[in-house]
């Protein structure tokens, strides 16, 4: 048997960098189990040479590139290229680029939603992580949903990884005015609702607002947890914000790919990048960011699989001092390329130094701090305010509690309406999204302008998934007479580019017995987000009473494969949504409790 084999394909005598630890790197890496490890490796390395590799090449570090390109993706558009560029990087350095498909979701492809979906992406793309032969692997992201599963997978299968996102499209132009997914979308849409403006225009303004691949350019859900990967220090730094179609997204690429080789010779695993630290700048740029509900979901899915909570009482104080200052939509006014041209994440960062932890570790090596000491500093930029100029006096989440949420909901105040923030007003319930589509536009539905819209049953078990409804329409009929704002409740999401007064993520949800599910008609419902308030003007005794009324049997159909299996181990809001079985026992709550 060649020394290869016996030596369970170490690579020959490739040398290591000075000072590093000599690691078993290449091909034998995971081998399948035939009780004989010389013939697994015998057997692995004859068919993958039957893709015309020579020796040489297989006795390298192996990269995997994760790919998630689909038609159905046009926020991955730029995949392909992307790839291209990683493996450049990996061969430079030394390393056997190998690319391998994964589940890739797409927010409006997806159905019930792409959320559904996201914890099986992540299953997919841990189990293929574990069972292929790589020594890091690079992870392709971009749409919502896609850049959370990755790092989920990526902490759970603990293998060195580098994230790389997509990137942003450019905004185009409608009639003059500069417009981009999603928030004008929801904003012209809402003006054909109220008919402002007519099918002719709506359908002109449908072919402007995406006018190159990549994700939202606003800052959305994709866009935030591009910033969040950022700061976590998984992805490199200045990295978050180059638009899809530039040339700097190809460059990332290449040295996301150099680097993952660097991370594989030294052995660096997520959760040596992933710290408690890491998560409260994570929370802490999420705030000053304005940016998108979801991503608190996200984070706390990523955090819980290194046994990692997130404490909503202590996210809520920092919330209290934490300003929002990028000048973005949907919170302010700007798109992703001025913020990119603004000197990306790093402008941000340098603002916050006061309030980061500035030691945690960044796959380049080198800490957040030294990242933003390093970064161009433009001084004459307009989209990142100072921090005693802020777009929002605080951060823009703040967490909410009462009888009507006992375990929280969220609202996103930084884009409500300020005369809305303190509210008290009449019920109008909608059971689910069939029966809101039904009678949300009904001339005969009883609703004013100071009425409380809710929906009850679009949580994570309800619906299922959890979908992006929570940005609940305002009724036709009083978008006709100029009504912009309400108050709107529900267990469900919104998406990351949406703006109103709507509080989301109400737990436990309807389907679990929550309160929310109890609410009828004519309910009076009181909101005080100063003091972070969310109550239900209705006395225990009749909440008993209603919660014994509303436990009748239901025959329904056994549930069977990925559905059953959601539906047996979705967790609430407030842990994440991810799976039970996904999440070790927890060892610290973030952010920490620091004394005054």
């Amino acid at each position: 048997m060649s020394q290869d084999f016996k030596n369970n394909g170490k690579g020959g005598n490739r040398k290591k960098p000075s000072g590093v630890e000599e690691r078993t790197l290449g091909m034998s890496n995971r081998l399948t189990n035939y009780g004989d490890a010389g013939f697994s490796l015998f057997l692995r390395k004859a068919f993958i040479k039957g893709m015309g590799y020579t020796d040489d090449a297989l006795s390298r570090p192996v990269i995997g590139i994760a790919n998630t390109y689909s038609g159905y993706n046009a926020c991955h558009g730029n995949v392909p290229g992307l790839v291209e560029s990683i493996k450049r990087g990996v061969m430079l350095a030394g390393g056997l680029p190998v690319e391998f498909p994964t589940i890739t979701l797409h927010e409006s492809f997806a159905n019930p939603t792409s959320m559904y979906l996201r914890n099986l992406m992540a299953l997919d793309t841990e189990e293929m992580i574990r069972a292929q032969p790589m020594d890091a692997v690079v992870l392709i992201g971009g749409c919502d949903k896609t850049v959370p599963a990755q790092l989920m997978a990526a902490a759970s299968a603990g293998v060195p990884a580098a994230q790389v996102v997509t990137g942003p499209m450019l905004a185009g132009s409608h009639r003059g005015t500069r417009v981009g997914a999603c928030t004008d979308c929801r904003r012209y849409w809402a003006s054909y609702r109220g008919e402002d403006i007519d099918e002719a225009e709506i359908n002109e303004v449908n072919d402007k607002l995406v006018p190159t691949v990549g994700t939202c350019s606003v800052m959305g859900t994709a866009s935030t947890m591009a910033c969040l990967a950022e700061t976590l220090g998984i992805m490199l730094p200045n990295s978050a914000t180059a638009p899809a179609v530039y040339a700097d997204r190809q460059r990332i690429a290449e040295e996301s790919g150099a680097r993952a080789v660097a991370l594989a010779h030294a052995g660096t695993t997520p959760d040596q990048i992933l710290t408690p630290d890491a998560f409260e700048n994570a929370l802490r740029v999420l705030l000053s960011l304005g940016g998108s509900t979801n991503a608190l979901i996200h984070l706390t899915a990523i955090a819980g699989r290194l046994g990692i909570d997130i404490d909503l009482e202590a996210f809520d104080r920092m919330s209290q001092e934490t300003p929002v200052l990028v000048d973005l939509k949907p919170s302010g006014e700007g798109y992703m390329e001025d913020l990119h041209r603004a000197g990306g994440l790093p402008t941000l960062l340098r603002e916050l130094k006061p309030l980061l932890h500035l030691d945690t570790m960044t796959i380049n090596g080198h800490t957040l701090g030294e990242n933003i000491d390093s970064a161009v500093h433009l001084i004459d930029q307009t989209i990142v305010r100072p921090i005693k100029s802020p777009i929002y006096a605080q951060g823009g989440i703040a967490v909410l509690r009462g009888n009507l949420a006992p375990s929280g909901a969220i609202i996103k105040q930084s884009a409500a309406s300020a005369d809305l923030m303190t509210h008290r007003g009449r019920a109008v319930v909608f059971k689910g999204l069939e029966d809101l589509a039904n009678r949300i536009d009904d001339p005969d539905l009883d609703v004013k302008a100071d009425d409380v819209l809710v929906l009850q049953n679009i949580g994570p078990k309800g619906a299922p998934g959890m979908p992006e409804a929570g940005y609940i329409p305002i009724p036709k009929k009083l978008a006709s007479q100029g009504v912009k704002d309400m108050v709107r409740i529900s267990d469900g999401r919104m998406s990351g580019t949406a703006a109103g007064t709507i509080v989301l993520h109400v737990s436990p949800e309807s389907a679990e017995g929550g309160p929310l599910g109890l609410i009828r008609d004519g309910d009076v419902i009181s909101l005080d987000v100063a003091k972070n308030q969310l109550s239900l003007e209705v006395t225990e005794a009749e909440l008993d009473a209603r919660r014994q009324a509303h436990h009748e049997a239901k025959d329904e159909a056994p549930l069977l494969g990925y559905r059953r299996l959601f539906m047996e181990q979705i967790l609430q809001a407030e842990e994440g949504c991810d799976f039970r079985a996904c999440r070790p026992e927890s060892t610290c709550r973030v952010p920490k409790q620091h004394e005054a």
